[in-house]
């Protein structure tokens, strides 16, 4: 038969993240350039998005990193 494609993965625009990750824009760009923060990528030349699988690994990543302050 044909062939199974991956399953799309959902983008997400800066509103989006900002509701995720509550940081400043500069501290995410700083964070992506150091390669501490998943990447942005243009779907058009003036539309910025990330990969919304990322962004949860990372802040699963995040999570499990820190400790929790009693």
């Amino acid at each position: 038969m044909g062939q199974t494609q991956p399953p799309l993965r959902r983008t997400i625009k800066n509103p989006e993240l900002r509701q995720m990750v509550p940081l400043a824009d500069s501290t995410i760009w700083d964070m992506e350039q150091k390669g501490e923060f998943p990447k942005r990528f243009l779907l058009t030349p003036r539309c910025v998005v990330w990969d919304l699988g990322e962004v949860e690994a990372w802040l699963e990543m995040r999570r499990s990193r820190l400790p929790m302050s009693a």
